[in-house]
């Protein structure tokens, strides 16, 4: 009776895992995998977390397991080195930053606490605190209570009509009207009163055009481009521009404006001319952190959402990134179509799919020769 070639055999299973998308993990050591998955290794019998220190084995004697107690009823035993069994320094420290979160987030309005009494509140130095906490959230201790400030202060300006603009001001735990005013345009994107009124008081010219793509509607406000839209319908982007500005004085643009959507139109249609048009980027401090990792991808490559979530320093907010893809509303100049599955399969897209793989395709074929737009914080 025939016997198999071991050397085949062996072949065939180095194929098999290097395929796996949980080998890439385990080749970069990846501390985002830890708790996700094992891997054991048939020739020294033992199994080990995704970012263990050893030397990488070979892919043919590797086996991926989805617990510990899967591995060791597979007669493998717990790895020295990494102790797969205990909680990672990574989760460890996830808990920590989770802690003080919620420290920063119930303290009273105008009582955020120090670095100093934070640390000693969750049992950190100050410096070990400093850094874990940026890693993990992309901002230090102090711009997360920033940010909780002006949550709290746009909470306030949504939820009390009654109150004055300047109780919402000291109740958010600002100490000074007049320092918040010289800040208001970074916290709330416009001033305090324009803001509770829903842009009432803003101008919003706007013009749909055509593209290769379909219908396209680019709005501006007086601080940049604040929409570009693509669909089937140009009533029905106007109808989505209306919705997102519900309060504002909506303009039809002249002809000096139909110069500006036609540059839009154009970049659309040949990524490589480059967009310098500045930007009206709303959205939260989340959301803004994801957009700005989605202007460093250069036309032609893409990034999964797992490899977003780790470049903004959150590995684990991989949902939240592509709900921030999908909240963006400043189409190709925010280039959320260039954001994938980990497996490279292309996923959901505001404006389709198809649009999505034809912008994919479009920029594949051209080298950015200039910026592509001007990216706004």
């Amino acid at each position: 009776m025939p016997t198999r070639n071991p050397t085949s055999a062996k072949a065939a299973q180095a194929t098999t895992t290097q395929a796996d998308p949980r080998w890439a993990a385990v080749v970069a050591r990846s501390a985002a995998a830890d708790g996700i998955f094992w891997y054991s290794v048939q020739t020294t019998g033992v199994y080990c977390r995704p970012s263990c220190a050893s030397r990488t084995p070979r892919p043919e004697n590797v086996r991926f397991h989805g617990s510990c107690d899967d591995a060791e009823r597979a007669g493998f035993r717990p790895c020295q080195r990494c102790k797969p069994r205990q909680t990672s320094a990574l989760s460890h420290h996830a808990a920590l930053v989770t802690e003080a979160c919620r420290i920063i987030e119930s303290a009273s309005p105008g009582e955020a606490p120090t670095l100093d009494a934070l640390a000693a509140r969750v049992g950190l130095s100050p410096s070990h605190l400093h850094r874990i906490f940026k890693h993990a959230t992309g901002l230090t201790p102090k711009a997360y209570a920033v940010a909780q400030r002006a949550q709290r202060l746009r909470s306030a300006l949504d939820n009390q009509p009654t109150a004055s603009v300047t109780d919402a001001i000291y109740g958010a735990g600002y100490q000074s009207s007049s320092r918040f005013y010289e800040q208001s345009a970074q916290v709330l994107g416009m001033r305090p009163s324009d803001y509770r009124a829903r842009g009432a008081a803003q101008d919003i010219r706007f013009a749909i055009g055509q593209c290769s793509l379909g219908a396209i509607l680019v709005a501006q406000s007086d601080r940049g481009i604040c929409a570009i839209l693509l669909g089937d319908d140009p009533e029905a982007l106007l109808h989505e521009l209306q919705d997102r500005f519900a309060q504002a004085h909506l303009i039809g643009g002249d002809a000096a404006y139909e110069a500006l959507v036609a540059q839009v139109v154009a970049f659309v249609e040949a990524p490589d001319l480059g967009l310098n048009l500045p930007l009206d980027v709303r959205g939260t401090v989340f959301q803004q952190r994801v957009w700005r990792v989605l202007q460093t991808i250069p036309p032609g490559q893409t990034a999964s959402y797992a490899e977003v979530a780790q470049r903004i320093g959150s590995p684990k907010a991989v949902r939240a990134v592509a709900q921030a893809c999908a909240a963006n509303a400043l189409a190709v100049a925010i280039p959320c179509h260039r954001v994938v599955k980990s497996d490279g399969a292309l996923s959901g897209y505001r404006w389709g799919v198809e649009r999505k793989r034809a912008l994919l395709t479009r920029e594949s074929a051209t080298e950015p020769t200039q910026p592509l737009v001007e990216k706004v914080a």
